[in-house]
């Protein structure tokens, strides 16, 4: 089963849940809102997607849960200290909570980050692909190659933000923020692809061998 399956899925929901935000931002910047006031209205319209996936599907997915009580948090931290930066140094903390989570479920788990993944975007597929990584040793260690690296990807990611927030101006970082999320995922779903189709090369040798 290819392990890039559902990626197609994947980007179109991501671009929903980073460009609802950055227009949120942006254009009430335009209409001259504060920093605070604009990030907090884009970190609502945030939430109120996720509560619409979620009712729209029947269904509230554990990143859906972990996004948002960062949100939550990063509001809270926000209404506080008044410092809009928290609001987007969450976007880290999902990040690192994400990245953590495929580096713990890739060796500790029952089923890795990456298999539930790619069964949440092919739901009429679940039990297929939960057959395959039970059956085959050859997928179970493609999807524990594939947690590490998104991982260990992520995590960076994170930290990195977390540098620049408080090096830039909000209003310059909120923009970057999205941009440094797009490049990531990009970087990982790029070398996803090359390395399911590296194996599938490598699999059809075989065959041809045998």
């Amino acid at each position: 089963m290819r392990l890039d399956s559902g990626m197609g899925a994947m980007v179109r929901s991501m671009a929903a849940d980073l460009g609802l935000p950055l227009i949120t931002f942006y254009g009430l910047h335009a209409l001259s809102a504060d920093d605070t006031t604009a990030l907090l209205a884009g970190t609502v319209a945030a939430g109120v997607r996720i509560v619409w996936v979620a009712v729209r599907s029947r269904a509230l997915s554990p990143f859906a849960m972990v996004m948002g009580a960062v949100f939550g948090v990063g509001l809270l931290f926000t209404l506080l200290t008044g410092d809009p930066r928290f609001l987007l140094i969450k976007h880290s903390a999902v990040a690192a909570v994400i990245g953590v989570l495929f580096l713990v479920t890739a060796f500790r788990g029952t089923k890795p980050l990456t298999l539930s993944a790619q069964q949440s975007f092919m739901p009429a597929k679940a039990e297929e692909l939960a057959a395959a990584y039970a059956s085959s040793a050859d997928v179970r260690r493609g999807h524990r190659v594939a947690s590490v690296v998104w991982g260990g990807g992520l995590l960076a990611e994170a930290v990195l933000r977390v540098v620049l927030v408080f090096l830039l101006p909000v209003d310059v970082m909120v923009g970057l923020s999205t941009g440094l999320t797009v490049v990531t995922f990009g970087l990982l779903i790029a070398w996803n692809g090359r390395y399911v189709a590296r194996r599938e090369r490598a699999a059809g040798s075989a065959l041809v061998a045998a």
